[in-house]
């Protein structure tokens, strides 16, 4: 049986602007049709065996979160928890309990999770994945700075929950032969930022997702919900892939 599973890509739930925040009215707009949508949402851990074991519903559902910010735990999670949804949080295990410090920072700073509150969170049901130490390009580190990145964050998190993390997503979604390899080595999925559903002929080591930024205008949302969403993708797509084109000659600047 044929079968597409939208992956929701957030970061932060607040007002602080650009396009990894999502105004916390908006995304408690999103949760309230995803619910009233009744496609199934999963955890990533069920999708996964569910995936193995070849019993994926033809559509369903899979929450993501990158960085795990504060305002996961004081926004998000309480609109999520009302629904049953149970997300995923990817973090960068140095900073956590810090303000995020990584490359392309917004202005101020905002703050991530404790490992006190991610426990807490934990208890509750959500799930934790990796996104390496450091917040760092993969692309840019040596094969030993590389494994080490993967390998600690993965030790960590851990540690620090006691149950596994096979689950990782990359940082900026940037990742090449040689990453995906050390990628394959220590998890079980890995998540990028390519914009589309995930189906059949998908890497798991390299899962699109939707953007959640793309469907802050709640009517393309709605009509994504009710599988009238695939023409507005490709006009995402080629916007991005344009966007890209013109940004490209300035990228070593």
């Amino acid at each position: 049986m044929s079968w597409r599973t939208s992956i929701l890509m957030y970061h932060s739930i607040s007002t602080v602007g650009g396009a990894t925040a999502i105004a916390p009215e908006v995304f408690a707009a999103q949760m309230k049709l995803l619910a009233e949508a009744r496609v199934p949402v999963l955890t990533l851990d069920d999708w996964y065996a569910a995936r193995i074991a070849g019993k994926l519903p033809r559509r369903s559902v899979v929450i993501t979160f990158d960085d795990g910010f504060q305002d996961f735990a004081d926004v998000a999670w309480p609109v999520m928890k009302r629904y049953g949804f149970r997300p995923i949080v990817y973090l960068p295990t140095q900073f956590v309990g810090r303000p995020e410090g990584w490359r392309g920072i917004g202005a101020p700073p905002r703050a991530l999770m404790d490992w006190a509150t991610i426990t807490r969170l934990a208890g509750e049901g959500v799930l934790f994945g990796s996104h390496t130490r450091t917040h760092s390009d993969l692309t840019e580190l040596t094969p030993a700075q590389l494994i080490e990145e993967l390998a600690v964050a993965k030790h960590e998190i851990e540690a620090e929950l006691g149950c596994p993390c096979p689950h990782f997503a990359p940082p900026y979604g940037k990742a090449g032969r040689q990453e995906w390899a050390a990628i394959r080595g220590a998890y079980e999925t890995s998540v990028g930022t390519r914009l589309n559903e995930a189906g059949p002929g998908d890497d798991r080591f390299d899962l699109p997702r939707l953007e959640m930024y793309y469907f802050t205008d709640l009517s393309s949302w709605r009509d994504h919900l009710a599988g009238r969403g695939s023409a507005y993708l490709v006009r995402r797509r080629a916007l991005r892939w344009v966007r890209g084109r013109l940004m490209a000659p300035w990228a070593g600047l």
